[in-house]
């Protein structure tokens, strides 16, 4: 017989990497984990976790009843979430995830704001590379800057957001002049590598005129955002940055924007509702505060990111 305990016991040991992990989780000593196990798999007569494996590994049947108990949390969830809005009260546990910089300048505030206003909810706040790609299936709300997904994917849209080509005065001063968007096959490009996108391939689209595309050849790049606007004040290159990003450098003069006649494809900030939970009281009411937070948008409003 299972009880409530035992499937979040195992719910622990199945999303951990090792026992001692589990252990450390569960604020208890490895030997006590190894011990409840060894009760568990005991009690229901089957082997629950692989002791073969270097890394903690799940039998077939200890898959099952990870996915049962999975199951059973999520139900009980929404059961809570249900007796919460008749009552009239935000509870539970919020999952969020953003982008680095995003996240960091301008989500966790807000969930700052929201865990005052709201002190029966816990909050966990992820802040990845990989937001939309990876973390959609375990989170309530994921903040994403860019295209939405898939067209099954919940999504609603928060603030706009253009994407700039620009670079500093001093590499622009230095260098030929870009004078159409085929030059930059000739420039020093820097490029931010995240979300398995081709980045080598910078697109550009002008009224009145024929799309164009080119393809660049990155003299640096990294994965971090923050240090490829560095990069650029620093005169080392024209790049391609989110205005919520540059908005502060191009209203300074630190940075200037290329081509101004010419935009490529807009990121707007939107959030992607999680498959498993929906739009629960508590993700509605941390997009009320989010949104209002973004409207008008402070990279438009003269605030520097």
């Amino acid at each position: 017989m299972l009880t409530s305990d035992d499937l979040a016991f195992f719910g622990v040991l199945a999303g951990s990497s090792s026992l001692a992990e589990s252990a450390r989780k569960l604020n208890v000593t490895p030997p006590a984990v190894t011990q409840r196990l060894r009760a568990l798999e005991a009690r229901l007569g089957v082997r629950l976790v692989d002791r073969s494996a270097r890394q903690l590994s799940l039998t077939d049947e200890g898959a099952l009843v990870a996915a049962h108990g999975l199951a059973v949390s999520d139900a009980l969830e929404s059961l809570a979430e249900a007796l919460a809005e008749r009552k009239g009260t935000v509870s539970g546990h919020l999952r969020i995830a953003a982008p680095h910089g995003f996240g960091r300048v301008h989500v966790a505030p807000v969930v700052g704001a929201f865990a005052r206003l709201h002190s029966r909810v816990t909050v966990a706040l992820e802040l990845s590379d990989y937001p939309a790609a990876r973390l959609i299936e375990t989170c309530d709300v994921v903040i994403h800057i860019g295209p939405p997904g898939p067209p099954s994917q919940i999504v609603t849209t928060l603030a706009p957001n253009r994407r700039i080509l620009c670079a500093s005065p001093a590499y622009l001063d230095a260098a030929p002049p870009i004078q159409a968007p085929a030059d930059l096959a000739l420039r020093r490009c820097l490029v931010v590598r995240e979300n398995d996108e081709d980045v080598t391939l910078w697109r550009f689209q002008r009224p009145r005129h024929e799309p164009a595309t080119v393809r660049i050849h990155p003299a640096m790049s990294s994965n971090d955002g923050a240090v490829v606007r560095d990069w650029a004040l620093d005169g080392l290159g024209v790049t391609i940055r989110s205005e919520w990003d540059v908005a502060g450098d191009l209203a300074s003069g630190r940075l200037r924007q290329v081509l101004p006649d010419w935009e490529a494809p807009a990121a707007d900030v939107v959030a992607m509702l999680g498959a498993r939970h929906g739009r629960t009281t508590r993700t509605t009411a941390f997009l009320a505060l989010l949104r209002q937070s973004l409207t008008p948008a402070p990279w438009r409003a003269g605030v520097a990111a």
